[in-house]
């Protein structure tokens, strides 16, 4: 399957669906242009964003909005039912701008390690703190993405679909920097082989391509890989020297890297060529063949748009699909 040149992260700014829709379906048209996705419009408000969307498709587990974040409950209730609104009404502008769409798709949901530094448990503390709640909301997460999944599908049957799991918290989890919930004390690290074991059990619902998405610093690429992830996105502006063994190694096992080099805030864009000039440096210091950039790196904002204009995104989205082109077609 070819994922496209160009996509986005997730998150887009203003609250219209339809006009999000549109415009991201109508930037990234297909395998040659790049990979169109269900966005997230957290500007609506609780249960729109990130946390609040994915806690919506937990099954048997439910969260509403306290003053101090998501918290695990009981029951469903009013932030469950608006986050199944959001996301319905997402669902319905989709499957409006797609018809008759076939290539690759992308949906995104929280990772189970990200979601358990988020949400709470009854007493206050994050799921985090407790390994059978971890356990639990990997669980519930892995069913409610089987479902999800399915109904994506069933809107878009020409769609490849592509599931990326958000964990921009995931680096934190391993080096135990969580906070706890007096602020004063932070969460022991999780075992680095309980957290790629949970990855792995989540990234398998899926039976097609999957990725892991982290704007983070010092993104595990090795421990993803080895959880079964096929790409890994991430802000390239981030990355170090002592990235380029792993990441080498990680090119010629033949996973893709989604690199955010455009910036995810308000400012002045490059020309395009000059956006992937990195990636062709990075690519030369590797020693890697320059024909293989186009088959091996999507192009992609840095991070999630929520916080830029809606102009900005536009322009974002168009200038990483022209990115892409200028790849293939001067790799070197």
């Amino acid at each position: 399957m070819r994922w496209g040149g160009a996509t986005g992260v997730g998150s887009m700014p203003g609250g219209d669906a339809r006009e999000t829709a549109k415009t991201v379906t109508g930037t990234f048209d297909g395998a040659e242009q790049g990979m169109p996705y269900l966005a997230e419009l957290p500007a609506r408000g609780p249960g729109a964003d990130m946390i609040g969307r994915t806690a919506g498709l937990l099954v048997e587990l439910y969260a509403r909005v306290e003053p101090s974040g998501w918290r695990l409950g009981d029951r469903p209730g009013r932030d469950t039912r608006r986050a199944a609104s959001w996301l319905g009404e997402d669902l319905d502008a989709l499957e409006e701008f797609t018809q008759g769409y076939q290539g690759p798709l992308k949906v995104q949901a929280v990772g189970p390690w990200t979601l358990a530094a988020a949400l709470e448990l009854r007493n206050g503390e994050a799921a985090l703190s407790d390994p059978g709640a971890c356990r639990d909301l990997a669980g519930s997460l892995t069913e409610g993405l089987r479902t999800h999944l399915a109904e994506v599908k069933r809107r878009v049957p020409g769609a490849h679909l592509v599931l990326q799991l958000d964990e921009p918290s995931l680096t934190a989890v391993l080096r135990g920097q969580i906070k706890t919930a007096s602020q004063y004390r932070t969460h022991r690290a999780v075992d680095r082989q309980l957290v790629e074991s949970a990855l792995r059990d989540v990234l398998a619902v899926h039976d097609g391509p999957a990725l892991v998405h982290s704007c983070a610093p010092d993104v595990p690429f090795a421990l993803l890989r080895r959880a079964g992830a096929d790409a890994v996105s991430f802000d390239f502006s981030l990355l170090t020297e002592r990235d380029d063994e792993v990441l080498g190694e990680a090119v010629e096992a033949g996973t893709k890297l989604f690199a955010g080099v455009v910036p995810g805030a308000d400012g002045s864009l490059s020309d395009p060529a000059g956006s992937v000039m990195g990636v062709r440096t990075l690519w030369r210091r590797l020693g890697l063949n320059p024909g293989s950039l186009a088959e091996s790196v999507t192009v992609t904002p840095s991070c999630g748009l929520a916080g830029a204009s809606p102009a900005y995104a536009r322009a974002a989205l168009a200038h990483c699909a022209r990115a892409a082109r200028s790849l293939a077609d001067s790799p070197e």
